[in-house]
Order: C-alpha cells, then sequence, then structure tokens
C-alpha cells in the first residue's frame, strides 16, 4: 500500500515568481525510511509541509497529494493529526505543557480518547523510549536531545501510520543525534512505522535509509538507493556530493573495484579488502603540538581570557559553567564542541558580554569587562564583539531581509550609497541574492543561518562568537563559511565557535576543545585532539583508525590510502 503519493505538485510562495516546488513526482509506500536531501532552499521542508494540510503554507499550489489512497484535502483534521506525525527542527517550538507525563498525554487528550487508553499509552511510550526516569520533570529541566526524544514519544503515542521529520538531528550533538536516530530506525523497523525524513547531516542517516530523494532548485534530481546516489552525484560533479557520509567521499576519492560503502563499518569492511602495503600516514610534526602555546608575558595579550568564571541563572539553581578558564589568541580559530547541555552557549554568551558571571574574571583585549565601574570600557570592547545566536531568528527585526540588512547599519556614519555597496558585498559572499524581498521568517532554515550571518558581518566585528553557525547549512555553503572565517582570521578576527559539527571543527578549526559539565576538559589542535577519542571523533577516524589512527579528515583517509597503495 503506498502511504503517500504526490503527482504533478508544485507550488509558489506569495510575492515570489519562482516556484518553490516544479511539478513533485514522489510515491512513498508503507513501511519506507525515505531520506530528502538538497542545497537550503532546494524546496525540502516546504514538500514536506504539504504532507499535512495544517502545516502547508499559503501561497499558490498545482497537483494532487493522496494519503493512504484518498486525496489529501479529503482527509479530517482528526485524521490527520492521528495518522501524520510531524516532528519540527526545534524542540520547543513543538512542546505545549509544562510536565513530560502532561505531554506525553497531551496529544491524545486533544483527540478525545478515554483516561484509560490514554494512562495505557502514555506508560507504554514512556517504556519503549527510556522516558521512565525523567517521567515527572519539568520541561525546562530537560536537554535538547530529551527534548526531541519527548517530542517523539509524544507522537508515537497517537500511533501515526507515517513519521515526518524535518531535520530533527539540527540542534543535537552527535551522540544524541545517533541515539534518536537510532530509536526512529527502531519506529520504522518494529512498528512498521514510514519515515519521510530531511536531513543535512547524512552521516548516520543514509546507511539506515532504503530510498534517497534528492531535490535541487524544486525538483527531484534522484530517487535511488543510498549506494547509487552517492555514485550518481559523483558523476554528475554536483555540489551535493559533499555533503555524502564519509565512506562514499573516502570510496569516490580511491581507486576501487569495490562496492561502495555507506556506513562507518561498511567503510572498515571496505579498507581492509584494499591491498594496502602498511604504509603509516605521516603527520606534520606541528600539527600534533599543544593547540595553545604559552603566552609571552610581553606579547600581546590574547583577545580572549577568561579566568576561573563560574555562572547560575538562578540563585537556587546549579551552576551551568563551573571554574572555567580559556585564552583565545587574536586570529584564531577557536572551536568548542560537547553534548547539550553542558554550558557551551551560556560560555559563549558570557564572552560575549550577554551575561555576567558571578566570580571570575573575564579579559577582552586585555581589558576585564566584569570589573565594577568599568561600564564605558566594557560598552567599547563588547562593540567590536558580535554573536550569532544558535536560533537566528532572534536578529530578524523587519519585514524583509533586506530591510534587515539595512537597520544592522542604521547607526554607521556611512552615506547611502556606501550602505548599498555593503549590502551587496555580503548578500554576494552569503548568497542571499533572490531572497532580499522576502520576510525572514519565510526562508528555510539555512537560508535563515545565511541572513544571519550577513547581519552579525556587517558589524565587521574583530571577535566573531557563533553559536551552531552550519546548522541547516547544506555541504556547498558550509564550503564558502569556511572560506569567509579563513579570510576573517587572516586579518586579525578572532573566532569561537560551539559546534555538534565535528567534521566542520576537525577540518577548518586551529584548536578543538571540549567542554563537559560547565567547563573545558581538554583542547588540543584538530588532528591531535580528534584521534585520541572514541566517540567525539569524526566519522573518517572511526572508519580509519585501526589502521591509518592519525588520519582525521576525509581529506587524510585518501591520501593514506592512495600512498599506501
Amino acid at each position: 500500500m503506498e502511504t503517500y503519493q504526490i503527482r504533478a505538485l508544485s507550488f509558489t510562495y506569495p510575492l515570489r515568481e519562482k516556484p518553490a516546488l516544479k511539478r513533485i513526482e514522489l510515491t512513498v509506500k508503507q513501511g519506507e525510511f525515505v531520506t530528502i536531501c538538497g542545497k537550503s532552499g532546494s524546496g525540502k521542508s516546504t514538500l514536506l509541509r504539504h504532507l499535512k494540510t495544517m502545516l502547508t503554507p499559503h501561497g499558490t499550489r498545482e497537483g494532487e497529494i493522496f494519503f493512504e489512497g484518498r486525496p489529501l484535502e479529503e482527509c479530517d483534521q482528526r485524521t490527520q493529526a492521528a495518522g501524520i506525525g510531524f516532528v519540527l527542527q526545534n524542540p520547543d517550538n513543538q512542546i505545549v505543557t509544562d510536565k513530560v507525563w502532561h505531554e506525553l498525554a497531551f496529544g491524545l487528550e486533544s483527540l478525545g480518547l478515554e483516561s484509560k487508553t490514554i494512562r495505557l499509552r502514555v506508560a507504554e511510550m514512556a517504556s519503549f523510549f527510556g522516558i521512565q526516569t525523567w517521567f515527572r520533570k519539568n520541561v525546562t529541566e530537560l536537554s535538547g536531545g530529551q527534548k526531541q526524544l519527548l517530542n517523539l514519544a509524544s507522537i508515537m503515542a497517537m500511533q501515526p501510520s507515517v513519521l515526518v521529520l524535518d531535520e530533527p538531528t539540527g540542534q543535537l550533538d552527535p551522540i544524541a543525534a545517533t541515539d534518536f536516530l537510532g530509536t526512529v530506525k527502531k519506529i520504522n523497523c518494529e512498528l512498521g512505522t514510514t519515515i519521510i525524513m530531511t536531513e543535512h547531516r547524512l552521516e548516520e542517516v543514509l546507511p539506515l535509509s532504503d530510498r534517497v530523494v534528492v531535490m535541487d532548485q524544486g525538483k527531484i534530481i534522484i530517487d535511488d538507493t543510498p549506494q547509487r546516489v552517492g555514485e550518481r552525484l559523483k558523476g554528475m560533479q554536483h555540489t551535493l556530493f559533499w555533503a555524502m557520509p564519509s565512506p562514499v567521499q573516502i570510496y569516490a576519492g580511491v581507486d576501487s573495484d569495490l562496492p561502495c560503502p555507506i556506513a562507518v563499518q561498511d567503510g572498515r569492511k571496505w579498507l581492509n579488502a584494499l591491498p594496502l602495503n602498511g604504509r603509516s600516514f605521516e603527520v606534520p610534526a606541528a600539527q600534533c603540538n599543544q593547540g595553545t602555546a604559552p603566552r609571552s608575558k610581553t606579547g600581546p595579550p590574547p583577545a580572549i581570557r577568561l579566568e576561573d568564571v563560574w555562572f547560575r541563572y538562578e540563585r537556587d539553581l546549579p551552576d551551568a559553567v563551573k571554574d572555567l578558564s580559556l585564552e583565545v589568541a587574536v586570529g584564531q580559530f577557536y572551536s568548542i564542541v560537547g553534548g547539550n547541555g553542558t554550558g557551551k552557549s551560556t560560555a559563549l554568551a558570557i564572552i560575549g558580554g550577554i551575561l555576567r558571571p558571578y566570580r571570575g574574571r573575564v579579559h577582552i583585549f586585555g581589558r576585564d569587562i566584569c570589573r565594577k565601574g568599568a561600564a564605558k570600557a566594557r560598552e567599547e570592547v563588547l562593540n567590536r564583539v558580535a554573536l550569532l545566536p544558535q536560533n537566528p531568528q532572534l536578529l530578524f527585526v523587519e519585514k524583509t531581509v533586506e530591510l534587515d540588512l539595512y537597520e544592522m547599519l542604521a547607526g554607521a556614519q556611512l552615506s547611502r550609497e556606501e550602505k548599498k555597496q555593503k549590502v551587496q558585498a555580503i548578500c554576494e559572499l552569503t548568497e542571499l541574492d533572490g531572497l532580499l524581498k522576502m520576510h525572514p521568517y519565510d526562508l528555510s532554515g539555512g537560508e535563515q543561518q545565511r541572513a544571519a550571518l550577513a547581519k552579525v558581518l556587517l558589524r565587521e566585528p574583530k571577535i566573531l562568537l557563533l553559536d551552531e553557525p552550519t546548522k541547516g547549512l547544506d555541504g556547498h555553503f558550509k564550503f564558502k563559511l569556511a572560506d569567509v572565517l579563513k579570510k576573517l582570521t587572516a586579518e586579525g578576527v578572532t573566532v569561537v565557535m560551539v559546534s555538534h559539527d565535528i567534521e566542520f571543527c576537525a577540518r577548518y578549526a586551529a584548536v578543538c576543545a571540549l567542554f563537559f559539565d560547565g567547563g573545558i576538559i581538554t583542547q588540543n589542535t584538530p588532528r591531535a585532539f580528534f584521534s585520541g577519542n572514541n566517540f567525539y571523533t569524526t566519522a573518517a577516524n572511526r572508519m580509519a583508525r585501526h589502521i591509518f589512527p592519525a588520519a582525521v579528515t576525509i581529506e587524510d583517509v585518501i591520501e593514506a590510502c592512495r600512498n599506501s597503495l
């Protein structure tokens, strides 16, 4: 039986000439696991929102959508609410109650089920998802991973026949994301629930998928098995190939007649089957040294120095940051990784002057911004610091992207023509041309991220703080972001990035630090840092560490293989 059948679906947003969807033809069979991928703005989220009428965006639509053999618009809201589960990217946008147990019961109560049935289903879902230990907690006490798992459990309590997920792991750390996706696959296999998912982080998703649908500019360009998709994208020389899992990219860079691996486990077997000559992977000595050299007492001060910093949000709450000390040199790209809820974003807000610690010192360019009576100095220093928040919507205050960009220059002593030139240059850099007349909230997640980045860069900061900047970005724009950050650091701008994107940190950062329980546990160069970790490391390292333990990036493994063949 077909869960969905989409025929010649086209859709255009208001005030836009270019369609977001162009004659989409797609069939999803019952029990399938289908992953939809593509560049930011390719139409993935727009397509998903057409799968449930109450989420369908306003605009002009053509074509037909059938759900389990019936036209979707003929299915009433109760049928869709119970039969079509939808998980959004941001769990906070979907949670509506204050307690975990009430959130599990809320959807069932809305369907009007009797109390006995509700108690049974809530108990069953709590057991299935392992929620028993935090069943009575307040929702505000949960980590990002727990909130997303609660969203999933609340939806599954209604026993939907299809589960639609729009980049559900975007705000999860690598371990939480793997656990979440494992649960989704368990639902697919054990309950027979159809899964339709969009995702930019394909490393863990593709091995779980039965089919992969690739979209570009509102069209479906590939609909095939995970093994074939990588090969076809490589043959098309499509930029989305660089978003494929590490084993696929490594396979494409090494001459081999063996089948293409998708998962890390398959990649290990593929490496073992290659006729390697046993040469070790040579690492330059400079890349093995400690990430932060001792600072000279006579040299210039670091851009950022935190000394024994403690912070809590309320007097009666536990400390979110504990005895934190760190030092970031001028022009350095410093990345921070770690689990959800460990205090990374709080630390970033302290550096940015948004939060004040109750103990410790925060030095920016040698000046303590927490010292009493230093209000003027604090203001001067913080005018040179810009923060890109985890939620880009926090930066949008105008009705269009263009007005939002000009708003950032409102206080600048520039002529109208100079402002126009700056906005044009930043739009070209962040690929916002064609989006300027849109409302920022109508953009896709990746487009919002680019628009927010453009606003932040217009400030021309000397310290750039980035909280999950690659969230929602496709592989193509990640390369462009890396070039932007490389150029900024070369000009002396200091970059501090909090990220769950392990591959991006490993490839581009100068120093990587692990945040745990409110403080930094360790830091080092990316190669020394990731090659010594079991879980917080790259897929390329997990795939090749038994042969090339020092190889961390995709390029490392390809080079090692070529030198050993």
